[in-house]
């Protein structure tokens, strides 16, 4: 699938310089328009904009430090700019998971009574998370580090899915499906920056590419469609609620780490 280089860009190092800056140059509003390669309309919010103008920011203090070595192709980017990247873009993610359910909820699930049937559905709900804000607190950083890398691992497979199934679903409309689109994408993108955050935080440590299996394809093929469109909801429901955890474990991790639990 080709996107826009907007979402290309490598936000994690300093060789994304030149996409980052003709990024900027047409995002002058709150939100800029895009396409991808169905013709899909794309609104980029304002967090987007502002993990673009991080980035172009570190390519200006890249510029002027001589921080690499002479003819270097990639620099290391500092532990706190790559949190403040990874909360930016988790952030984002959570709105879109939010808004699309949202949309998807108005459209077709109004008097089914799904939401009732979504407790502990979750091909996530097996993993050991913290139940509240304060076990949280209470968890290793190297557990939550590794928690955030196995949820957004268990995403990659049913977020593919999504969208392939989704073009698929009868009147759907073009903003869930470039959201959709939009966020397996960004998730890629998560992924990587946490990778990048963990070698700083535990370098050398050998990482386990554990993840939480899903098996929920069949589902949404389902010939009855109040048993797909409900398959559908489960998985955005699910969506909205890994992200929103994904996004409190950054936040969380980024106080602790990088200011030491002051903030």
């Amino acid at each position: 699938m080709k996107m826009s280089k907007v979402y290309k860009a490598n936000i994690w190092g300093g060789e994304g310089c030149r996409t980052t800056r003709s990024s900027l140059a047409n995002g002058v509003s709150r939100t800029i328009t895009t396409m991808d390669s169905k013709g899909l309309s794309l609104k980029v919010s304002l967090p987007l904009l502002l993990l673009l103008a991080s980035n172009l920011l570190l390519c200006k203090s890249v510029a002027s430090l001589p921080v690499c070595p002479s003819g270097a192709a990639n620099c290391q980017v500092s532990l706190r700019d790559l949190f403040d990247r990874a909360v930016i873009l988790s952030h984002y993610i959570h709105n879109l998971s939010s808004e699309m359910f949202n949309e998807f909820d108005k459209r077709y699930a109004q008097g089914k009574g799904f939401f009732t049937k979504t407790i502990n559905s979750c091909h996530t709900s097996t993993l050991p998370t913290p139940d509240d804000k304060d076990q949280a607190q209470q968890t290793k950083h190297e557990d939550l580090l590794n928690l955030v890398l196995t949820v957004l691992r268990s995403w990659n497979d049913p977020l593919y899915h999504l969208v392939t199934e989704m073009r698929g679903l009868q009147e759907a409309p073009d903003t869930i499906l470039s959201r959709a689109i939009e966020i397996e994408e960004q998730n890629k993108q998560l992924l990587e920056g946490m990778e990048k955050i963990v070698g700083q935080v535990q370098p050398g440590v050998k990482e386990n590419e554990v993840y939480s299996v899903w098996s929920g394809l069949p589902s949404l093929q389902m010939a009855d469609e109040d048993t797909r469109l409900f398959a559908f909801y489960n998985l955005l429901h699910c969506l909205r609620r890994d992200s929103n955890k994904i996004d409190n474990y950054l936040k969380l991790l980024k106080c602790r780490l990088i200011y030491n639990n002051n903030c």
